[in-house]
């Protein structure tokens, strides 16, 4: 870390400035990437995890059986904890939803609004370092509790082909519908 004390006024523009990256090489790997997948469908997938997730998978679907193991791996505390987050994600979610009113604007003309779930959503888990089960519990919460049909999700695997323990077990405590082995762009054109 660099230590600048009392910098001439001269000198503050250059010290503020961000770093500027040029990130238009990525729009046409991104592209390439996106319509692969959508020609190739789970074959280019596949390519893709092996090439960046350095995993081999022939199936991506995470399996029930998968997830009861999860569940055996989190520790106690681990899941009472998730369950309380649970519980005050619902609590605070559930407090937003519309209450339908009709209003009679005037005679004979009744208004109204009515929320209502998208049918299908995919939600995206980012791998790492970290696995971030509350990032599971913030979007899937919501989504069941707006109505939406369909959950999915889809996460990177680790190098075994498996997904975090700890992710799995909040996707079941949110109420996740499926679950996928798959990361980066090629997971969001996959659900796309």
């Amino acid at each position: 870390m660099e230590v600048i004390k009392y910098p001439p006024r001269e000198n503050w523009e250059k010290i503020i400035a961000r770093p500027a990256v040029d990130h238009s090489h990525l729009f046409e790997s991104v592209k390439n990437i996106l319509e692969d997948v959508r020609l190739n469908g789970d074959k280019a997938v596949a390519a893709y995890c092996k090439q960046f997730d350095k995993v081999d998978l022939e199936d991506f679907t995470v399996k029930p059986d998968e997830i009861d193991e999860a569940e055996r791996w989190v520790s106690e505390d681990l899941r009472v904890a998730i369950r309380l987050a649970v519980a005050n994600i619902e609590t605070f979610h559930r407090s937003q939803q519309l209450v339908p009113q009709k209003i009679e604007t005037m005679p004979g003309v009744v208004c109204w609004q009515k929320a209502v779930g998208i049918e299908k959503v995919g939600l995206y888990i980012p791998g790492g370092t970290a696995p971030l089960f509350s990032t599971v519990l913030m979007l899937a919460i919501p989504a069941r509790i707006a109505g939406c049909r369909e959950i999915i999700l889809c996460t990177p695997p680790t190098k075994d082909g498996k997904v975090h323990h700890a992710i799995l077990y909040a996707a079941r405590q949110a109420g996740v519908h499926r679950i996928f082995k798959i990361g980066g762009i090629q997971a969001i054109a996959a659900m796309a």
